[in-house]
């Protein structure tokens, strides 16, 4: 079971906060209605928080992408010629191709590839 945010490109980041916080209370006692559950287009399945680096997460209808979060872990990067310390984390997204183009999923993780590397840029 996977609750809606609906129209959370039209909300704050404090609003979809406040929400996920609430609709995961009503998960944990359930409380859950259906109306809760269905007719979502979009999900983020986040197992990074459990140490799973990557996964591959299954498309559930009527939704057309599904977004899969790895775990952040810290890794040997190059910045400018030397090598540092760096954090990497691993996005995996799925694309219903019947509703939504390879090429419109791969433009979605370019830029959400920007907002995470510059998370103030979410906020602006």
């Amino acid at each position: 079971m996977v609750p809606v945010i609906r129209f959370a490109d039209q909300k704050s980041l404090f609003q979809i906060s406040k929400e996920v916080k609430d609709l995961g209370k009503r998960a944990k006692d359930k409380k859950l209605q259906p109306n809760d559950w269905e007719g979502n287009t979009f999900t983020v399945s986040n197992l990074g928080m459990f140490g799973i680096e990557s996964f591959t997460s299954i498309i559930n209808s009527p939704e057309s992408c599904i977004l899969s979060v790895g775990a952040i872990r810290q890794v040997p990067v190059v910045k400018n010629n030397i090598v540092v310390p760096g954090n990497v984390m691993k996005l995996t997204l799925a694309c219903d191709h019947r509703t939504v183009d390879g090429a419109t999923g791969a433009a979605f993780l370019q830029t959400l590839k920007i907002f995470i590397e510059n998370p103030i840029t979410m906020l602006v």
